[in-house]
């Protein structure tokens, strides 16, 4: 392992790590349906078969496989600006709707949300494009899934990049206990999304509303200032909504791009998307056999300097020299919030590339 170095260049304040290792796996196959061509190619729409069913996935370009795992509430389009620039760049950039959103399949048990599922769905996507092997790239929830594919199934994921919410391995109390305990007499927002039911009664009667708040309450440009009560607990009674930002989008999001994130939830509902925190106590005893495990892949994080996620995660990012000895980079993005690659597209999509041109070539 390699020292932990800092440095400040520009509006990224980095953090370098050393190499680390790579890998193989199978194949299957879908019908492409193009969409609006691009410089680069078309995009191309598939549904190929998972576990669950079916996954949806969005593709553009040709060369190493890199899969796009997005997080909560999203789906593939929040990775919009990064399929173009990564076939540019001469790569097979894949963007998938998790299981629970868009058009792949979401299961009624909360079980079936578990992260190895979740895990089981991104090594059925690269079998069934024909692949051995893929770099997975996820934020938000999808780095849960990503950094959780790579220690799982290192034989399929070569390479690691996570966005926003940095690798914790498994360890310390049960998930609920600790959530449950976090503010006072105010309800922490994960143990909100926990219960079932009640963030469902909080957002569908109005999806888009609730999206155009909740994106707002976390983005560098419009969340609250500090003194303002946080959007990431609510009162006993209350609605997460209430602390929202309102009458006033992020730049990075026009109506037509939350008109796109709103529709799908519109058609979907928003309890497959919540069943992700509602699994997170099986989780955690799905993966004892993994407490404190290292992911060994060369690895990438990119995180917002505003984003709670890099805040009160600090720990685990000046843990990455253990946790992740394969780290090439760690980037801080200056006046980012949580939405890192829609906030700061030209960023994330320079550090992306330049990590991925650096990495050793797929096994054949």
């Amino acid at each position: 392992m390699t020292a932990h170095a800092r440095r400040t260049s520009g509006d990224l304040r980095d953090r370098a790590g050393g190499p680390g290792a790579r890998t193989p796996s199978n194949s299957g196959a879908a019908v492409p349906v193009p969409t609006s061509p691009l410089p680069q190619g078309p995009l191309v729409h598939r549904l190929v078969p998972s576990p669950a069913g079916r996954v949806h996935l969005v593709e553009q370009g040709s060369g190493p496989l890199v899969l796009l795992v997005h997080g909560f509430p999203e789906g593939w389009y929040s990775w919009r600006h990064q399929l173009p620039a990564l076939a540019a760049a001469g790569y097979r950039a894949v963007a998938v709707d998790v299981r629970g959103y868009g058009r792949s399949s979401r299961p009624a048990a909360t079980d079936a949300y578990r992260v190895r599922e979740l895990v089981d769905d991104a090594v059925a996507v690269v079998e069934a494009l024909g692949e051995r092997t893929a770099v997975v790239v996820g934020h938000d929830w999808g780095s849960s899934v990503a950094s959780n594919a790579a220690l799982l199934r290192p034989d399929v994921f070569r390479a690691v990049a996570t966005l926003s919410v940095p690798y914790a391995p498994r360890g310390g109390p049960r998930p609920s206990t600790v959530f449950a305990s976090m503010g006072g007499d105010e309800w922490f927002y994960v143990s909100y999304f926990q219960e079932p039911g009640r963030a469902e009664a909080e957002i569908e009667p109005d999806v888009r509303g609730w999206l155009a708040g909740f994106y707002a309450a976390l983005s560098a440009d419009t969340m609250p200032g500090p003194g303002a009560p946080s959007p990431y607990f609510t009162g006993p009674g209350g609605t997460l909504r209430e602390r929202f930002p309102a009458d006033r989008l992020p730049t990075w999001l026009g109506e037509s791009e939350l008109d796109m994130f709103a529709g799908e939830f519109e058609r979907t509902g928003v309890s497959g998307a919540l069943a992700r925190y509602r699994a997170m106590d099986r989780d955690w005893e799905d993966l004892a056999a993994y407490d404190g495990a290292r992911v060994t892949q060369p690895s990438l994080f990119i995180g917002g300097e505003l984003d709670a996620s890099t805040t009160w995660m600090a720990d685990a990012i000046d843990a990455f020299p253990v946790t992740l000895p394969g780290l090439v980079s760690s980037h801080i993005l200056k006046g980012c919030g949580h939405w890192v690659q829609q906030e700061r597209p030209e960023d994330t999509n320079r550090l992306l590339t330049d990590w991925l041109a650096a990495l050793p070539p797929a096994a054949c």
